[in-house]
């Protein structure tokens, strides 16, 4: 079957990049396909770090400017989606420190500067009211806090392709292009669901696999990538309390520890890898991670304490930096123009996605004819009219009080004000359906197929939420067996 008319947009990846531009466009009143091979999110887009950040270590590289754009995102995205993204305190402990005390205190300094207002408390000295920000450390006697926020990455990604297919766009996962080619002025592509599309402008976002998407269309691209993985590791609880640590280590890398499903998240690595199939941690890796926090705090860990990892491969643009960890993390946008409109993008970050949604709009519009406006610069998000999260919270617990402390919360974070649609109709805990486990039941999970595009357990345990770490052999066994007998939305 072949679409009649041709889509403004076709776009190729469906990680943070691909549908921030989906919505971008389909907010300015664009038609938009997007498709995705796999799952939303299902690569480097799930595997972050999981920091809304402005990269305080960019600025030993001197890049201000990315530093800068993404302290302003940091502040609208904050503002944007406060049930998804929470500030975060961090505690930079001045031990191990290959930098001096001044030169920090100097870019901490500079860091609450470059972003303008924010309402994000800014940095100082650790003192004596810290006391629970330094009783994990070996030496917690000089340091700094300062703030960033937190995010689950898949979720934010996800929200991105919610958006964008309440305005128009429609997004099509577990759907590939076998094949693309210029022709009669448009984009003629064959996907993996039979499909003939037309799209007057292409959207080469596919991660890391965006140079191997230009080899297959024939094109020569005058910018390119580098695949630099990034791993973590989580360990049993190192610390109380919902902050986070960022650890100065002997190479000049830094390593996060922050809260994570109840234990600590370490990470991350730089290692250069030559195939975005690469994504797997090695051993080296952990026992760098453990080593990284071992320096610092006093309750040790090593290899045979890690309870779960995950790694990316991060698609850097090329700015022929030495070393993996000075590759810049800014993107670029190359515009081919010797046809129908290819933008592909190169390298950017979770932080950055909206502004460079932005920026790609803007690129394509003069070939494609259209005006834009700024569109989502004071949006938020699905589920992001909530005003202050916990009064919100509050009332969520008072009118579905069966939810319980723990599970309220988890579900106020990931869905918002959505809850409201989520949990229509349920009045007591025998309205949820059948229970799987960790506090995840079939009203849910029938909202994650038939709302979020989960198509498979993993996507529904990993993905749209991280019960998967929670649920036990026989709990996953029995929701993979509920999945599979139920229909999926046509």
């Amino acid at each position: 079957m072949a679409d009649r008319d041709p889509h403004d947009l076709l776009i190729v990846g469906g990680g943070i990049n691909g549908c921030a531009i989906a919505r971008e466009a389909a907010l300015n009143g664009w038609s938009v396909l997007l498709v995705e091979r796999d799952d939303l999110a299902q690569h480097t887009s799930s595997a972050s770090t999981k920091l809304i950040h402005g990269g305080l270590r960019y600025l030993e590289y001197y890049d201000f400017r990315l530093v800068a754009h993404a302290l302003r995102e940091r502040e609208r995205l904050v503002r944007a989606a406060p049930h998804l993204i929470r500030p975060m305190r961090f505690v930079l402990p001045h031990t191990h420190a290959v930098r001096p005390w001044w030169l920090v205190r100097a870019g901490l300094l500079l860091y609450d500067r470059l972003g303008g207002r924010s309402t994000l408390a800014r940095s100082r000295g650790l003192g004596p009211v810290d006391a629970a920000y330094r009783a994990p450390l070996k030496d917690g006697r000089r340091g700094f806090v300062y703030s960033d926020a937190y995010v689950d990455d898949a979720r934010l990604t996800l929200l991105n392709a919610v958006d964008a297919a309440a305005n128009g766009a429609e997004v099509a996962t577990r759907t590939a292009v076998e094949s693309a080619r210029r022709e009669g002025g448009l984009w003629a592509a064959r996907l993996s669901d039979g499909r003939d599309v037309r799209a007057k402008a292409l959207v080469n976002a596919a991660g890391p696999w965006v140079a191997e998407l230009l080899g297959r269309l024939g094109v020569n691209a005058g910018a390119s990538v580098r695949l630099v993985k990034g791993s973590h590791i989580v360990v049993p609880q190192l610390y109380e309390g919902d902050h986070a640590y960022i650890l100065q280590q002997p190479d000049r890398r830094i390593v996060f520890a922050l809260p994570y499903e109840g234990g600590t998240e370490i990470g991350t690595t730089d290692v250069p890898v030559d195939r975005p199939e690469d994504a797997v941690i090695d051993a080296g890796e952990i026992a760098y991670l453990c080593e990284a926090a071992n320096r610092h705090f006093t309750r040790q860990v090593g290899p045979a304490d890690v309870t779960s990892t995950w790694s990316g491969v991060r698609p850097l643009y090329d700015d022929g930096a030495s070393e993996a960890r000075e590759v810049t993390r800014d993107y670029v946008l190359e515009l081919d123009l010797t046809g129908p409109a290819l933008l592909s993008v190169f390298g950017g970050k979770i932080t950055t996605a909206r502004h460079l949604a932005e920026e790609a709009v803007g690129k394509l519009a003069p070939a494609l004819g259209r005006k834009i406006g700024r569109v989502t610069r004071d949006r938020v998000f699905p589920g992001g009219d909530i005003g202050e999260f916990d009064r919100y919270l509050g009332e969520v617990r008072t009118r579905w009080p069966f939810l319980g402390q723990v599970r309220s919360e988890r579900m106020t974070r990931a869905y918002g004000s959505m809850l409201g649609d989520l949990l229509a109709g349920v009045e007591d805990e025998a309205d949820m359906g059948e229970a799987f486990g960790a506090g995840l039941t079939e009203v849910e999970a029938r909202w994650m197929r038939t709302r979020e595009w989960a198509r498979s357990v993993e996507d529904a345990l990993e993905r749209r939420s991280k019960l998967g770490l929670h649920l036990t052999p026989a709990e996953r066994g029995r929701f993979a067996e509920w999945w599979d007998a139920t229909p999926l939305p046509g």
